[in-house]
């Protein structure tokens, strides 16, 4: 019973540190010095070096919906509905969704890595003493840059599915690009497009202040600095999904479902 009251113990105040820095974000994000040139080296990091990733994503996505999709709906004969169908699913739900989840994986481990590293050999200590401000150097401008480039790469996967489920449907269907492109949009919202790419900015924003976190309170040695990158991962993922069931419950509730 001890151990369950020191362990609960223990998670309150990890969830009230958190808390502590997260607010500290939001008190500093407004305050000099404002590392512009760090937050572009950041973006460039995030962005450049995803594109690869998230593109190879978004098609195989496309490609692999459009097959798996493609028996169903001709048993049905609604084959015609495919491509509305996909850019539903790709737009409102499966590309961010994947999109934050393997930037995740790339960003939240590198980072959790990287800051825990400079934390274990006294690299950050340096900058306090020197009197530099490690939080906006680190921290906002990771945060900033992931809040930026989610948005932007997650309209890059989406735009590579769609042209997957066209691939795909060329082959087996001949179909147009032109009734492709007119049957996919037809049924997709400004206001979806909006909110469900503009939701990923707070996946970044939970990627890159979890990360960071992890990566700032690293103690120990170079052991600690992995585990610090796995549960940043781990962390980054289960908080994406969280925040993915509560923005979609509060979207469904201020706009209504799209079929409505």
């Amino acid at each position: 019973m001890r151990f369950e009251k020191d362990g609960l113990t223990e998670f309150l105040t990890q969830v009230a540190e958190f808390g502590r820095f997260t607010g500290m974000f939001f008190r500093r994000v407004w305050r000099r010095p404002f590392e512009g040139r760090e937050l572009l080296r950041q973006m460039d990091d995030v962005g450049s070096k995803s594109f690869l990733l998230t593109g190879v994503t978004g098609l195989a996505i496309g490609i692999v919906l459009a097959m798996q999709s493609r028996g169903t709906l001709v048993r049905f004969g609604a084959e015609a509905v495919l491509p509305s169908m996909l850019a539903l699913s790709v737009i409102k739900e499966i590309g961010p969704v994947i999109t934050a989840l393997v930037l995740a994986g790339r960003l939240g481990a590198g980072m959790g890595a990287e800051i825990g590293s400079m934390r274990v050999t006294e690299q950050i200590d340096a900058l306090e003493v020197a009197a530099l401000k490690p939080y906006h150097y680190l921290v906002i401008t990771r945060v900033l840059a992931c809040v930026i480039m989610f948005p932007i790469l997650t309209l890059w996967t989406d735009s590579l599915a769609l042209f997957g489920g066209y691939i795909e449907s060329q082959i087996a269907s001949s179909m147009d690009y032109r009734i492709f492109l007119s049957t996919a949009f037809e049924s997709v919202r400004f206001s979806d497009l909006v909110i469900d790419t503009g939701k990923t900015s707070v996946f970044g924003f939970i990627v890159g202040i979890v990360s960071c976190w992890l990566g700032f309170n690293v103690r120990g040695g170079t052991r600690e600095v992995g585990r610090a990158a796995m549960q940043a991962v781990v962390v980054s993922s289960l908080l994406i999904l969280l925040a993915d069931v509560v923005i979609v419950r509060f979207s469904l509730l201020l706009f209504g479902d799209v079929s409505s």
